[in-house]
């Protein structure tokens, strides 16, 4: 037998396999981290240039992950392979999204931004067809996907609409943050076949990530010629590294070694969601009409993409009447 040959017999369709109610958990808890990053994003630039900001970011997460990998015994991988992957991963997953999305939140606001952020699972789609054997374009995933966009245009509302057209180079810095993100997520996948552990692999991410950013921080905003950072901008640093950083790239890993790149990648629908129950809940902002039929639109994309949806409308279509006699089969006179 080829090796190849009984490794594909083995790969299991993700693109068709429904999430079970604790990835989905995983998934609205990962969107809950990544949007209360636009909130430290925001605290943080008003004191911190874009590019140091995102290296503290990335240093200080890896420095918790290494941590906690130390203390639970885990050592650091020795395979070329491993490493090789982990620099990719620091560049698009890390590096070059965070700070081209922050650039961007610099000129464009922030409903802008989600908006645009939003269509990483249409690039993921694209991706992971090219790229994998077991996460193919479907029909009900691509229309879940465009409903759950139209829900984030919605619940964002016109206004943020009417700003896409102010600034091309903001927008275009957030897009292809998002393409970055997708061809991230499809590689990332690699090192759950290669068993790596979430835990390692967000570490390792992160840390390569850091060492990569910190020259160009240094040659281009020269930090120490800064003033000293007030409270509330170290509390977002602190508080985007270990939250929206750290935690969220465990889950992060973990999602893409069960459910794939596309499902994951729904996440980015679920992150302006969070954003606005944040600040509902700890802003004391109002909940208005748009938010929640965009809310609605959004859940229903997400259905339209786990497929159990339109399972179960085919069912109940070919459901017999109580009492009666079964369905005839299909080629019955």
């Amino acid at each position: 037998m080829g090796g190849r040959q009984g490794e594909a017999s083995l790969v299991t369709p993700l693109d068709r396999r429904p999430m079970t109610p604790a990835e989905w958990g995983m998934l609205c808890v990962l969107g809950a981290l990544w949007g209360g990053s636009f909130f430290f994003n925001a605290i943080a630039v008003r004191e911190l240039p874009p590019i140091t900001f995102v290296t503290l970011r990335l240093s200080l997460g890896a420095a918790i992950l290494f941590v906690v990998m130390r203390a639970r015994g885990l050592a650091l991988p020795r395979r070329r392979e491993v490493w090789l992957i982990a620099v990719a991963l620091g560049l698009l997953n890390a590096a070059i999204p965070y700070s081209l999305t922050v650039w961007g939140q610099t000129r464009i606001d922030s409903g802008a931004a989600s908006i645009l952020n939003a269509t990483t699972p249409l690039f993921t789609v694209v991706v992971a067809h090219l790229f994998t054997r077991d996460e193919k374009i479907t029909a009900n995933g691509v229309l879940g996907l465009l409903a759950g966009l139209a829900g984030v245009a919605v619940m964002i509302g016109p206004e943020a609409l009417a700003g896409m057209t102010r600034e091309i180079p903001g927008q275009l810095a957030v897009v292809a943050s998002g393409f970055c993100y997708a061809c991230a997520g499809v590689l990332g996948r690699r090192y759950s076949v290669m068993g790596v552990t979430p835990l390692t692999a967000a570490a390792l991410q992160l840390g390569c990530g850091a060492i990569l950013l910190a020259p160009l921080a240094l040659y281009v905003d020269r930090p120490w010629t800064l003033a000293a950072p007030g409270l509330q901008a170290w509390g977002a640093v602190v508080g985007i590294a270990v939250l929206s950083t750290a935690l969220a790239y465990v889950l992060l890993f973990r999602l893409l070694a069960t459910v794939g790149a596309t499902n994951t990648s729904l996440v980015t629908l679920l992150v302006p969601v969070s954003a606005v129950l944040l600040g509902v809940l700890v802003l004391g902002e109002r909940l208005r009409p748009e938010h929640l039929a965009g809310m609605s639109l959004i859940a229903f994309g997400l259905a339209l993409s786990d497929g159990r949806l339109l399972a179960a409308l085919r069912g109940r279509g070919r459901r017999p009447p109580a009492g009666g006699p079964p369905p005839l089969p299909a080629d019955h006179p």
